[in-house]
């Protein structure tokens, strides 16, 4: 199925929904409301001729002075049909955007990471936590609003532990 195919596909399972959908640069792309993703997903997972069963990335765009604020986008591929589609959703400051945690395993830590860079958060997600930042970290630093030059609580026990800091110190290594 040619992306134009696809894009065709797409269209006729969701007349109403709204959907802006294009191929650019040769790829399938769909741009999704936020109220409609959870269905969409789905549909796209669980129907056979669309059958996108492997979930390649998630990430978000920080668009700071439009409306609404973000994107966040997915890749989606079917090794099947050996066919590729972008999704963009755009999400205000405090929206919040369905998890596709329960739909593909591997969605759970790539939203971790998208919530913990920029604040977005996945309603029903399992476990939103920070993944790459401490717990006590303050802000969002892939948000284009947060000072470059923001300086964070240092906590002695997280890094390094005592004894590799001792072993360090040893070899004339000495942590910034």
């Amino acid at each position: 199925m040619t992306s134009e195919e696809l894009i065709n596909h797409i269209i006729e399972r969701f007349p109403e929904a709204g959907l802006e959908c294009l191929v650019d640069k040769g790829q399938a792309a769909a741009n999704v409301p936020v109220e409609q993703l959870e269905e969409f997903l789905k549909v796209m997972k669980d129907t056979p001729e669309f059958g996108f069963d492997l979930f390649m990335d998630i990430t978000a765009v920080d668009w700071l002075e439009r409306k609404p604020r973000f994107d966040v986008v997915y890749h989606l591929y079917s090794t099947e049909h050996n066919h590729r589609l972008r999704i963009k959703v755009g999400v205000k400051e405090d929206q919040q955007v369905p998890s596709s945690a329960l739909l593909w395993m591997v969605a759970n830590p790539m939203e971790r990471e998208v919530w913990d860079m920029y604040g977005i958060k996945f309603t029903g997600h399992p476990n939103l936590k920070r993944i790459l930042l401490y717990e006590e970290f303050k802000g969002f630093p892939l948000r284009k609003d947060y000072p470059y030059n923001k300086q964070q609580p240092l906590l002695e026990d997280t890094w390094p532990v005592r004894d590799s800091q001792e072993r360090m110190d040893e070899r004339g290594i000495h942590r910034p």
